[in-house]
């Protein structure tokens, strides 16, 4: 009887450790802002990862949506190899402040466009900075994004979640703002973060989506042999 109990946890430990690998593919095929957290009022350089999710067809235009009701008085684009940064402004009703006076207008969509034949390949993921200067002082901002495919798919990056509820198919990217003098805005990088290098790389390393993966294939192993064993044993003890 004990062997048989067993025999059900291994088999119970082999399932969950596929939920880990599971959890990690699903992590990883978010479109993210990181860090994700930034200083309200402040500067900071952030960095939209976009993965490609499509097996036949390339990523070739990644748009995010800047909220024209929470503005940013200032953004700017890191240049990217093999892609063209176009952005479009809005005129505000409103004038905000900015270290360089009164701001009239902002920029309100970063359109990012791949040479022709590029783009991000299948397996892969790509980097794009952005430095905003004089950040809104507001709990946080929605970053709603579309990607585009060679094959004519757009994927719209545009859920807002619930609290309390599921998260959802295709949830926005979000840049919470956090108050400097709490210290969260210093740990994530604040306006001195600076992202990663932009190229597009191979998405067999997203540092925690690689990490949940391995660990989960050498549970998976470990659970599954276990199992096998204890329930070898419980049926030579029954015959």
């Amino acid at each position: 009887m004990r062997r048989l109990l067993w025999a059900r946890v291994g088999v119970v430990f082999a399932a969950s450790a596929v939920g880990v690998v599971g959890f990690g593919a699903v992590a990883w095929a978010h479109v993210t802002v990181t860090p994700g957290t930034a200083p309200r009022g402040g500067d900071a350089v952030v960095s939209f990862q976009v993965p490609n999710e499509e097996d036949t067809a390339n990523t070739v235009k990644i748009e995010v949506n800047l909220p024209a009701d929470k503005p940013i008085a200032s953004v700017s684009t890191e240049l990217v190899a093999g892609w063209t940064a176009v952005t479009e402004t809005t005129k505000l009703t409103q004038p905000i402040k900015s270290d360089d006076g009164d701001v009239t207008e902002v920029i309100t969509k970063i359109t990012w466009t791949a040479d022709v034949g590029g783009g991000i390949k299948p397996g892969s993921f790509q980097r794009f900075a952005v430095a905003f200067d004089s950040l809104p002082d507001t709990d946080g901002i929605t970053l709603k994004t579309l990607q585009t495919y060679s094959n004519g798919d757009v994927v719209r990056w545009i859920d807002e979640a619930d609290p309390g509820q599921p998260e959802p198919a295709h949830p926005a990217p979000v840049l919470t703002l956090v108050k400097t003098d709490d210290g969260a805005a210093q740990a994530t990088g604040g306006s001195s973060g600076t992202p990663a290098a932009s190229t597009s790389t191979s998405s067999g390393g997203d540092g925690a989506a690689l990490g949940f993966g391995i660990a989960g294939l050498v549970l998976g192993a470990a659970g599954l042999v276990f199992g096998f064993l204890a329930f070898r044993r419980t049926a030579a003890r029954s015959s």
